[in-house]
C-alpha cells in the first residue's frame, strides 16, 4: 500500500518522526501544498523510502490534526490516515489543492505562505503570493480594472486585425462585454491591447545567435531586436522575427518540387501565442525571450504552469485548458489565433510532425520551472554542419532560394560587399556578411577577385561557374 501512494502521489515527502517542538518544519509543507496541487506527507517513514513506523501512531494523529487547526489559516482540506505495514504504523497526510489561497503559516509571529519549487518548500516570492491572491478571490490579473481611462487611449491596431479575423467590428460595448473595460476604465487586458505601450512587461526580446549556443550580444548576434506595445503588435513582430531569420530549402522532383521551411510557422504562432497568452505579467522587470539558434528556436516567457505542477509531468495529449488571463484567451479565442480547449501545445506538435523530413528526434520540448515555461522548436534541416541548403547554397529569409540565386546572377560581375548588401536589401552588412556571403563563399558558389587579401578595401566577389 506504502509503494501505491508513492506511486500515485505527484509530491510527496518522507519524516522519519512527527516534529512536535519545531513543527513547522513539515507544517510549512502543508502550506505549500494547499498552495500548489496538492501532496502527501507520510510520517514514520526515513528518506531512503524505508519504513521506521512511529511509537505512537494515534498521539501523533491528534498533534498532527491540532497543529494544522492552529498554524495553518484559512484551515485547508486534509486526511489524516494511519497504515499498518508490516506490523509498524505510519502516518498518511494527504493534503488537497485549496481554492481559498494562499494558506499561510501562521505562528511564532511570523505569517508566511509557502510553495514547491521542486523538491523543495520555500516562502512564496512576492509575485507568486500575489498570483495566489487574485487566485483566492477567484480574479485574474487580466481582469482587474487599472486607473486608465479608456477614453485617453486608441485600439486602432486591435479593431483593424479583429476586422480581418473575424469579418466583425468591434463596437465599443464589445470592450465592455469582453472584460477590456469597467465603468469608463482599462482592464489590465484593455492596458496589453492599447495603441500605446502602458504596460512596462508587454516585451519580447528577439535574438538570432551565430551557432549553438548564446554569446556575446555584440560579437555572436546575427540579429537582434527589442519589441514593446500591444500583444497584437507583439505577436506579428515576433512572428517576423523568426520567419526572417528562417530558411527554406526545396529538393528537385521530376516536375516539381517540395519546399522544405526550417519550422512550421503554424507551431511558431501557437507558441507565440501561448507565451503572450498564459505568461506571468505580474513579475516585474520581465518579457518573453526569443533566441534562434542553427539548430532550434527556445521561447521563454515568465512564468510556470498556472496549476503549479510542471509540464514534463503532464501527458501532453490529456493537458487541460488552464487559464491565467482567461479574458486575454477568451479574446484571441475570438480572433481565431487559439482554441478554448487546451490543445495549443498538441497542436505545436502536430504541425511540426507534418514538416518534410520530420522525425522523432525533431519532437519539439515543453520545459516549466516554477517561474519560466519554455518551448523548443527543432529546425528539421539542420544536419549538424549547415542549415537550409538549397542546391548546395544556404538560403535566406522564405522564398529566399530565388533571392540568393538572383544574387549569384547579379554576381556575374564582380561586386563589392556594399553593392551586394544594396542588392539583397537587408540594411546591415555584417548581417548580410553573416547570413549570405560566408555561406556562399565557403560552398564554393562566390570567389574573392583578390584571395590573398581577404580584408582589402578593393575587394569583391565573383560568381565561380
Amino acid at each position: 500500500m506504502l509503494e501505491k501512494i508513492i506511486a500515485e502521489a505527484t509530491e510527496y515527502d518522507f519524516k522519519i518522526a512527527l516534529e512536535k517542538k519545531k513543527p513547522k518544519s513539515w507544517l510549512k509543507s502543508v502550506s505549500a501544498y494547499a498552495n500548489g496541487i496538492g501532496g502527501v506527507l507520510l510520517f514514520g517513514v526515513a528518506n531512503d523510502g524505508t519504513v521506521t513506523g512511529l511509537n505512537n501512531a494515534q498521539s501523533d494523529a491528534e498533534i498532527i490534526s491540532r497543529l494544522i487547526k492552529e498554524r495553518i489559516t484559512p484551515l485547508p482540506q486534509f486526511v489524516l490516515s494511519a497504515i499498518n505495514e508490516n506490523g509498524k504504523f505510519l502516518l498518511v497526510l494527504t493534503v488537497t489543492s485549496g481554492r481559498s489561497t494562499p494558506y499561510y503559516y501562521k505562528a511564532d509571529g511570523v505569517m508566511e505562505a509557502y510553495v514547491r519549487v521542486g523538491n523543495e518548500t520555500i516562502v512564496a516570492p512576492d509575485y507568486l503570493l500575489n498570483e495566489l491572491i487574485l487566485k483566492g478571490n477567484n480574479q485574474s490579473y487580466d481582469s482587474l480594472r487599472s486607473d486608465a481611462k479608456k477614453v485617453d487611449y486608441s485600439f486602432n491596431q486591435l479593431e483593424a486585425t479583429y476586422r480581418e479575423r473575424t469579418g466583425i467590428t468591434l463596437e465599443g460595448k464589445d470592450y465592455y462585454s469582453f472584460g477590456l473595460a469597467d465603468n469608463g476604465y482599462l482592464t489590465n487586458a484593455g492596458k496589453l491591447l492599447a495603441d500605446q505601450h502602458i504596460v512596462y512587461n508587454s516585451r519580447i526580446f528577439c535574438t538570432r545567435w551565430n551557432g549553438l549556443d548564446k554569446g556575446s550580444i555584440f560579437d555572436d548576434a546575427l540579429d537582434d531586436k527589442e519589441y514593446e506595445g500591444n500583444l497584437i503588435y507583439l505577436l506579428q513582430s515576433a512572428y517576423d522575427f523568426i520567419k526572417n531569420n528562417s530558411k527554406v530549402r526545396f529538393e528537385k522532383k521530376d516536375e516539381y518540387r517540395v519546399d522544405k521551411p526550417d519550422y512550421s510557422m503554424r507551431a511558431v504562432t501557437e507558441a507565440l501565442v501561448n507565451a503572450l497568452i498564459h505568461r506571468d505579467y505580474i513579475i516585474m522587470g520581465s518579457e518573453i525571450h526569443i533566441d534562434m539558434y542553427d539548430d532550434r528556436v527556445e521561447i521563454q516567457s515568465p512564468g510556470g504552469m498556472f496549476s503549479g505542477k510542471l509540464i514534463q509531468e503532464y501527458d501532453l495529449d490529456s493537458v487541460g485548458s488552464m487559464r491565467r488571463n482567461p479574458i486575454l484567451a477568451d479574446l484571441f479565442h475570438r480572433m481565431k489565433y487559439m482554441e478554448r480547449r487546451g490543445s495549443g501545445l498538441r497542436k505545436i506538435l502536430n504541425e511540426t510532425k507534418n514538416l518534410p523530413g520530420y522525425d522523432e528526434t525533431m519532437k519539439p520540448e515543453f520545459i516549466s520551472t516554477a517561474s519560466d515555461f519554455r518551448v523548443i522548436l527543432k529546425n528539421v534541416n539542420y544536419d549538424g554542419v549547415h542549415v537550409g541548403v538549397v542546391d548546395g547554397v544556404h538560403d535566406g529569409v522564405h522564398d529566399a532560394d530565388e533571392k540568393v540565386l538572383a544574387l549569384l546572377v547579379f554576381c556575374e560581375q564582380p561586386r563589392s560587399r556594399a553593392e551586394m548588401t544594396a542588392f539583397m536589401n537587408v540594411g546591415s552588412r555584417a548581417y548580410f556578411v553573416n547570413k549570405y556571403l560566408r555561406a556562399l563563399l565557403a560552398d564554393g558558389k562566390l570567389a574573392m577577385t583578390i584571395p590573398d587579401k581577404p580584408k582589402s578595401k578593393n575587394q569583391k566577389y565573383i560568381r565561380v561557374k
